[in-house]
């Protein structure tokens, strides 16, 4: 039940479009002085050796953030410029990427005094791996269920909120406890900002995800997708974020960095965005 590790995967093409959004929503919210409380449900271990042998493996970083590093100069939108300067610290001599952060680690870097960073993480050695991390981050770590911790500590101490769900679906059910956890967080705390991954597959089922939240009572959700030009025939063809109450311009402003990793010279993806869910 629990076997999924990120490891495998660490920076491929859907961490680059999670974490664009995480990044460019957490900068955009900092623009007014309150504190925000920070929520990320399926933390991980918070930062991965990109020359591991997990992550050689399956080589996913080669085809995201590697590639997207090699094209940083090239890259239309300014708004990608937080996060290359926050990857510039974890390259070897400012140039080959030796270790990439997971969402844990981008939130803990940019968050400011007064911002609170809570990282949930169910997985018995991953959790090991982040509370090691979080010593001295500055991040609270919770070895619990997510979704339900999440519920738990809403409404915030803090008056505003960002929240990153994403959990691997590796269990079929994860689809219907991320929505129902989405609109039980959404009725606790309304005005918060909530980011949902899921990957598209070749199966369809993300649907039930996305089924769940048009039909459901959950407003104003964005929907951002990027798909492999070229997919394989099983698996996992394109990645997608839902993001609930996004801040004022964050919708055109996140297109336009999507729309950079376009064409077989940059990720080779294809970028579509719409809303979901009307205001």
């Amino acid at each position: 039940m629990l076997s999924y590790l990120h490891a495998f995967h660490a920076g491929n093409y859907a961490d680059v479009q999670k974490h664009a959004a995480l990044t460019l929503a957490l900068t955009m919210m900092q623009a007014k002085q309150s504190p925000i409380a920070c929520f990320d449900t399926h933390a991980g271990s918070a930062l991965y050796d990109l020359t591991s042998e997990r992550a050689r493996k399956t080589a996913e970083a080669d085809g995201g953030i590697h590639r997207l590093w090699r094209v940083r100069q090239s890259l239309a939108s300014a708004d990608w410029q937080l996060m290359l300067d926050t990857l510039s610290r974890h390259t070897v001599d400012g140039s080959q990427l030796q270790s990439y952060p997971g969402s844990p680690a981008w939130l803990a870097e940019l968050a400011r005094p007064g911002d609170a960073v809570t990282a949930f993480e169910l997985h018995p050695s991953e959790g090991r791996s982040l509370e090691t991390w979080a010593v001295g981050a500055g991040v609270r770590v919770m070895q619990q269920d997510g979704l339900q911790g999440l519920l738990k500590r809403l409404p915030p101490a803090q008056p505003r909120l960002l929240t990153l769900i994403d959990p691997s679906y590796e269990i079929k059910d994860d689809y219907a406890q991320v929505a129902d956890t989405l609109v039980r967080a959404w009725q606790k705390c309304r005005h918060g900002v909530y980011l949902i991954w899921y990957p598209i597959l070749t199966s369809g089922l993300e649907k039930r995800l996305i089924d769940a939240l048009e039909q459901g009572s959950v407003r104003k959700i964005l929907r951002s997708e990027v798909m492999l030009d070229e997919p394989p025939e099983r698996g996992m063809v394109g990645s997608g974020m839902l993001v609930v109450n996004p801040p004022w311009g964050f919708e055109s402003r996140f297109e336009a960095m999507m729309k950079d990793l376009q064409g077989s010279a940059r990720l080779g993806l294809t970028a579509s965005q719409t809303w979901l869910v009307p205001e």
